[in-house]
């Protein structure tokens, strides 16, 4: 497709999230396909949504936890080998706030886990797409852009 020639792509934008507590990273066990595999909190922005308000929102629906947004990490982008899907995934650490833990969960999640580095490296096999590790990768050499390089223009 071409721009050029009138044919428009459009990725899919994502926001994901990496909330850390006592050394640990909360994640979403879910159903793809018929399999269960590992990911951040994450999901699509939504139309009139600012990448913040995505990102704090999906962290609430798929773990039930409020979180801060304390960071850009970056973007990442990658195109699904199963189905040639582009993805554009916007990536924030955050910090916990509230847990509600009689939400329900968003359809398709299993459940939210606390897992260390180690712990989420060893699932590899079972991480939704490798923008999951690379994100934590990312943020665990310490990778932070202030939030203010993001910017929402109602």
């Amino acid at each position: 497709m071409s721009y050029r020639s009138g044919r428009f792509w459009q990725p899919d934008v994502t926001v994901a999230t990496v909330v850390v507590r006592d050394g640990r990273l909360l994640v979403v066990e879910e159903r793809v396909r018929g399999e269960r595999v590992i990911n951040q909190p994450a999901g699509h922005l939504e139309p009139d949504e600012s990448l913040l308000e995505a990102a704090r929102r999906e962290t609430l629906e798929e773990t039930g936890w409020d979180v801060t947004l304390t960071a850009f990490i970056g973007a990442y982008q990658w195109k699904a080998p199963s189905d040639g899907r582009h993805f554009l995934r916007m990536a924030f650490a955050a910090e916990p706030l509230r847990h509600h833990p009689g939400r329900a969960l968003d359809d398709g999640i299993l459940q939210a886990l606390w897992l260390t580095p180690a712990e989420l490296a060893a699932e590899s096999a079972r991480h939704r797409s490798p923008l999951v590790w690379q994100v934590v990768e990312d943020f665990l050499a310490g990778r932070r852009f202030p939030l203010q390089v993001l910017n929402h223009t109602a």
